[in-house]
């Protein structure tokens, strides 16, 4: 069976060039890249490599990265990431992490923001499958949840708990996570406007305008799309 995921991510790895200072998402599409990467002699070893994931961040050390904080970087040449859909426009919804803050910031200083995966990510408008997730500061987690009731009724908003300890999922920044389900995904730029402006309000998952490639592999082999 192809490993579509893979695939996209060799297709990916033929953008980076020596010496270049690159940033890294989370997911098995990046160990992908790591791979490809380190399957270029004298490539790996040139490179300076930032990363919002705790787990691709320690693959990186093990095998032998320059890795660096991204607080110390102000720009990249290239951001890779993974998403759980995009649309058109790439505009994306990366909702499973919750590190999404990061992420946007490893986005916004990239060159190139280029999104990674098999051809599912790729819809024509993006769907209810997915949540938008929400990062709340504590003293806003009652507001902001009105308010998104408010703006976007119907809608189902649920604060993140643990599967591994009791209580809700915490952030590295001692924040809450609130995931929302809407009946029907609202028109991206609306969403993004309405949800971005809320006091209280870090960060939420829906890259909108950010992304500037998107790599798929999948039965009908690589497609490569561009910002319109």
């Amino acid at each position: 069976m192809s490993d579509y995921k893979q695939q996209a991510a060799i297709e990916a790895a033929k953008l980076v060039q020596p010496n270049a200072t690159i940033g890294l998402g989370a997911g098995s599409t990046m160990t992908h890249l790591i791979n490809a990467i380190r399957s270029t002699p004298g490539l790996a070893g040139s490179l300076t490599v930032a990363s919002s994931s705790f787990a691709t961040r320690q693959t990186l050390l093990k095998e032998g990265f320059n890795v660096k904080e991204s607080g110390w970087l102000a720009q990249l040449d290239h951001y890779f990431d993974g998403c759980d859909q995009f649309d058109w426009r790439l505009t994306a919804l990366k909702s499973g992490g919750g590190v999404h803050a990061a992420e946007k910031v490893l986005a916004a200083m990239a060159k190139q923001f280029v999104l990674v995966g098999d051809a599912t990510k790729r819809v024509d408008r993006l769907t209810n499958t997915y949540p938008l997730v929400v990062e709340v500061i504590p003293e806003a987690l009652a507001y902001v949840s009105a308010r998104l009731k408010e703006y976007f009724n119907p809608i189902r908003s649920e604060l993140r708990l643990s599967d591994k300890k009791d209580g809700a999922v915490i952030t590295e920044r001692g924040n809450f996570l609130i995931d929302n389900w809407f009946e029907s995904f609202p028109e991206p730029g609306v969403l993004n406007d309405r949800v971005s402006v809320l006091p209280g309000v870090l960060e939420h998952s829906l890259f909108y305008n950010m992304a500037h490639k998107a790599i798929t592999a999948g039965p009908d082999g690589i497609v490569i799309y561009t910002k319109p």
